[in-house]
């Protein structure tokens, strides 16, 4: 599960969902579930998941949770750091 907290139609919220919409290129179809959230129409949901910025990517696994705060721009580094191993070549 992947969620991106995004912070209205802010500039770095649409950079962020369009880099998120880039990095879904290169992740296996059907295995990820992605949620937006926008934490200005549910803060409840961002308060409860400790979110403290946005925009936020948080994988949520039991066994390694991960979060990247920032606007997702290095598709490469944010798979690597996910630990997803890209369906092609990123250019």
């Amino acid at each position: 599960m992947l969620r991106l907290y995004i912070a209205g139609n802010s500039a770095s919220s649409r950079r962020a969902e369009q880099n998120l919409a880039r990095l879904q290129k290169y992740m296996k179809a059907g295995e990820w579930k992605i949620e937006v959230i926008d934490v200005l129409l549910v803060p409840e949901l961002a308060e409860k998941a400790g979110i403290l910025a946005t925009p936020t990517l948080s994988f949520d696994r039991s066994d390694r949770p991960r979060r990247i705060v920032g606007d997702l721009g290095d598709i490469r580094r944010v798979l690597d750091f996910l630990g997803i191993e890209p369906n092609g070549d990123i250019p």
